[in-house]
This record gives structure tokens, C-alpha cells and sequence, in this order.
């Protein structure tokens, strides 16, 4: 694959994955792990903890735009943040513990579930 091509891979993940981002307050990283590992070919750990990486700046633009505008419960996200850290940092040393194959079924569990609550609510 050229440069170029692979250069355009990458600019409309970024730009897919940011727009999901900004509009649905998260989903990014999703729409992310699924393109990096089906377009782009990463491994599922890889592309989980890049995705991580990815989404940091975009929640970052993304909070600011909907704390601007008064979207944002600053009181919950501070409480919420703390167990969140505490969390991730858990879940970032158990991904090291499972197999990739492991890894895709319990990610794509969550895909399911998720998608059923939106369906049915």
C-alpha cells in the first residue's frame, strides 16, 4: 500500500472516529478499535490501547466544546473520573493477561449489548 493511500486510511479514521466522538459523547474509540484492526490490520491489543491513546485529545477538544455550551455536570464528572482512573488503570494491566481471541469476544459482547440497549430504549 502507498504512502499516500495508507496517509488517507488514517486521516478518515481520525476524522470518522472524531466526528462519532464529538456527536455521541464517546464511540470513538470503538468505530477506532474496528478500523484498525479490519482496515489497517493492527492486532486487537494494539489497537485497543492506541485507540486509548487516539481518544484522549479528542475527548479532550470534545469536553471543552460541550462544557462551553453548558452540557457538561462538572460535579459527576469529577466523581465519575476518580473511579474511572482507578479502573482503567486495572483494566489496562489485565488486557496484558488475555489472548487477543479472549479479548475480541468480550469486546464485541459489549458491542451487542450496547447496541440492543440503544435498539430497545
Amino acid at each position: 500500500m502507498s504512502k499516500f493511500i495508507y496517509w488517507i486510511k488514517i486521516s478518515a479514521i481520525g476524522f470518522v472516529s472524531g466526528i462519532i466522538n464529538g456527536l455521541f459523547g464517546g464511540g470513538g474509540g470503538t468505530i477506532l478499535v474496528l478500523a484498525l484492526t479490519f482496515i489497517l490490520g493492527i492486532s486487537q491489543h494494539k489497537a485497543q490501547a492506541t485507540a486509548i491513546s487516539i481518544i484522549l485529545p479528542l475527548s479532550i477538544i470534545s469536553s471543552y466544546v460541550y462544557y462551553k455550551n453548558g452540557f457538561t455536570a462538572v460535579n459527576v464528572t469529577l466523581q465519575v473520573a476518580v473511579g474511572g482512573i482507578i479502573g482503567s488503570y486495572i483494566g489496562s494491566n489485565i488486557l496484558n493477561k488475555i489472548s487477543a481471541n479472549r479479548l475480541r469476544k468480550i469486546f464485541s459482547f459489549f458491542m451487542v449489548i450496547a447496541a440492543i440497549r440503544m435498539i430497545f430504549q
